[in-house]
């Protein structure tokens, strides 16, 4: 097959493509209506983020057999109309779960021991102990909000820490040994760790508002390693400034551009995010938590292990 690749990846991806006899096209400078305009030469298109999918651009892939997203997730993706095409779509969730599992759980304990005050504080020859004494995981119950590939990952690296574990999900029977699958009532009520570990999707944009924050019981931390458009931020500057909410780690925000490369659309600062940025209960970090080394090359063998199951 002839394959397009429009986003650098790990050379291993390109390597063993070329290996099972596929021919490898790199372009990644042209702008999307140049791509659109050659996409019908192609029978495989390999893309991260650099653009959305659309009904446009669709149309042009007369002979696109499939396309790899080197990512979890295919919002980028009109999914139903390559669906209608015939064309078969592959994302690599199980290449960075582990990366995102880890990453939810340092920012997780970083928040409880207030790590980033404290380096500033000591940098400037600070020595506040009490000012930063922290609080621990054992003993509380942890929330998590899509119990996929992510999920499953952060539940996994929680066993340790003799915690309770619960997980809401639109799918039934996801539950497994590390978390217990609750109703939504239930999960707001009990939880004090809210992870969200879903795919962005019409159900789940704006999903974190201050109606959905007021039904928790209790005060709760909030960990977002999934999309940034789950979370209304000006919602959440509120709930962090009544403590509705405790704290927050923000890899993704909703401020990002489509392509996750950039992160203002306007040159403007957001009040919120604003706020964000200036709060010692908030670690923010700029969408890496599946950004490793490790998993640079496990999203590209995982793209290419799929290619092989279904083309050869």
């Amino acid at each position: 097959m002839n394959i397009l690749h429009v986003d650098t990846n790990h050379p291993l991806l390109i390597n063993q493509l070329a290996a099972l006899g596929h021919t490898n096209h790199e372009d990644f400078t042209s702008t999307k209506i140049q791509i659109q305009n050659k996409i019908s030469q192609y029978d495989g298109l390999i893309i991260r983020s650099r653009f959305s999918i659309d009904v446009e651009f669709l149309e042009q892939a007369k002979n696109l057999k499939f396309i790899g997203r080197v990512g979890a997730g295919l919002e980028n993706i009109d999914v139903d109309y390559a669906a209608q095409k015939g064309i078969h779509l592959i994302a690599a969730p199980e290449g960075n779960q582990n990366a995102v599992g880890e990453h939810a759980l340092g920012m997780l304990l970083s928040l409880f021991n207030k790590l980033n005050q404290a380096d500033k504080q000591v940098r400037q020859g600070l020595w506040q102990r009490e000012a930063n004494r922290g609080v621990e995981l054992e003993g509380k119950t942890v929330g998590i909000i899509g119990y996929g590939h992510m999920g499953k990952a952060f539940a996994k690296k929680l066993k340790g820490f003799e915690v309770e574990v619960l997980c809401y999900d639109i799918k039934p029977n996801v539950g497994d040994d590390n978390a217990t699958q609750v109703s939504l009532e239930e999960f707001q009520k009990r939880a004090e760790i809210v992870s969200l570990h879903t795919p962005q999707t019409p159900l789940t944009i704006g999903m974190i508002n201050s109606t959905f924050i007021e039904q928790f019981t209790k005060p709760f931390w909030l960990i977002n390693t999934a999309r940034g458009k789950s979370v209304v931020t000006k919602d959440l500057v509120s709930a962090l400034k009544s403590e509705h909410i405790l704290g927050a780690g923000l890899d993704v925000l909703e401020y990002e551009k489509s392509s996750f490369e950039n992160l203002f659309s306007e040159a403007n600062i957001p009040e919120a995010l604003s706020y964000l940025m200036q709060s010692e209960r908030v670690i923010l970090s700029p969408h890496v938590a599946g950004w490793t080394e490790e998993s640079h090359r496990k999203l590209a063998e995982t793209i290419v292990n799929k290619i092989k199951f279904f083309f050869h």
